[in-house]
């Protein structure tokens, strides 16, 4: 499994970055997890588009899905230009119908709604969910090729069902909008301290700090992290890799 951060901010895209986009690939298979602001630029730096295999997506904030119409558009061009007329699937959880009806285009990509309590397979993945703590529908994601297994928390506060959903993952990439001491329970979100709770708790192999904070030194959420998990800890950051 390797995994290439395409986006890591929250709300919007600071300067030359992009909110929430990370690329998972195994052997020739790529799906996209989330699909924010600027992804779709970032993302041809490392795939073009037409190699995409699937999208998933948490949930229907802008920071999260914002270029799946660029993408849509992308794929329209890409069709005209003898580059791929294969329809992408885009999976999106069906509690919101007016969103999840955007997810078709044409011919060019097709809406699949994935059922939360049940395991979804995509080429040599399987993604499992748990419900998250936000303002609105969002889903985490638990996602193994058989060899490794990432968990992605996608936006939520801290919830203790984190820690068995995230149990012996190599890679745990939690949300961290909040710096510790700060309380980001009511907008729906984490601090570094909570995301260090969930990584130590769970064993978890490595801690990826993202959906990072447009405010403060964000150097400073790796050492409040460390300072409650013993492993490993990096800052997202457009084109992190883990993994081969």
């Amino acid at each position: 499994m390797k995994i290439t951060v395409i986006g890591c901010y929250g709300g919007f895209p600071a300067a030359n970055e992009a909110t929430s986009g990370y690329l998972f690939q195994s052997g020739d298979y790529s799906v996209l997890v989330d699909c924010g602001s600027a992804v779709l630029s970032k993302l041809q730096q490392y795939l073009p588009v037409e190699k995409l295999n699937a999208v998933v997506l948490s949930h229907y904030h802008h920071d999260h899905i914002a270029d799946v119409g660029p993408l849509q558009f992308a794929k329209l061009v890409g069709s005209y230009l003898g580059k791929g007329a294969d329809v992408l699937p885009i999976y999106g959880h069906p509690f919101d119908e007016e969103q999840f009806s955007k997810l078709t285009y044409k011919s060019h990509t097709a809406g699949f709604a994935y059922d939360p309590k049940a395991p979804l397979e995509l080429g040599p993945f399987t993604f499992t969910f748990l419900q998250t703590v936000h303002p609105v529908d969002c889903f985490a994601m638990r996602i193994t090729d058989g060899e490794h297994t990432a968990v992605y928390t996608a936006d939520s506060s801290f919830q203790e069902s984190f820690i068995p959903f995230s149990e012996g993952a190599d890679m745990l990439m939690s949300e961290c909008n909040f710096y510790a001491g700060q309380d980001g329970a009511k907008a729906g979100h984490m601090n570094s301290h909570e995301a260090g709770r969930i990584a130590e708790e769970s064993g978890a192999g490595r801690l990826l700090l993202t959906h990072l904070p447009h405010f403060g030194d964000h150097q400073q959420l790796i050492e409040e992290a460390k300072a409650v998990y013993s492993g490993p800890v990096d800052l997202a950051e457009t084109g992190y890799v883990w993994g081969d």
